[in-house]
């Protein structure tokens, strides 16, 4: 199973210089786990970016995968990453749930470089 930070949805759905690193991840979308924090981020971002309509398109590419929501053991186990790791509250909650499902996940976001179970990739500018 994988996990797709928000920042690989993004540089997917925007075509950028590291589309490619995330695309086969997301189109094998029964191997997909994502996190609803992720939906969230990805649509406001869409939306603020290039209106409602892609916005919605990119959420429905999303919906492919398998959605996990917050609960309230992921929410402590989040909880508890975020005080070890010092993450912020979505990163945190991304992370968990990669974890909660023996996930790889697979990232630009320069927070998660190093971590076990991570596949990094430097974002280029």
């Amino acid at each position: 199973m994988n996990v797709v930070d928000s920042s690989g949805w993004l540089e997917y759905f925007t075509n950028g210089r590291n589309a490619s690193f995330f695309a086969p991840v997301i189109e094998n979308a029964g191997d997909v786990v994502v996190p609803t924090i992720s939906l969230f981020e990805v649509f406001k971002r869409v939306l603020a970016e290039r209106g409602r309509d892609d916005a919605l398109e990119a959420a429905a590419l999303m919906k492919e995968g398998h959605f996990v929501e917050l609960d309230d053991g992921l929410a402590l186990l989040a909880a508890e990453i975020s005080h070890e790791l010092k993450l912020p509250m979505a990163d945190s909650i991304i992370l968990a749930t990669a974890r909660a499902h023996n996930a790889v996940l697979w990232t630009q976001d320069v927070h998660f470089k190093g971590l076990e179970g991570v596949k990094y990739v430097e974002k280029k500018a």
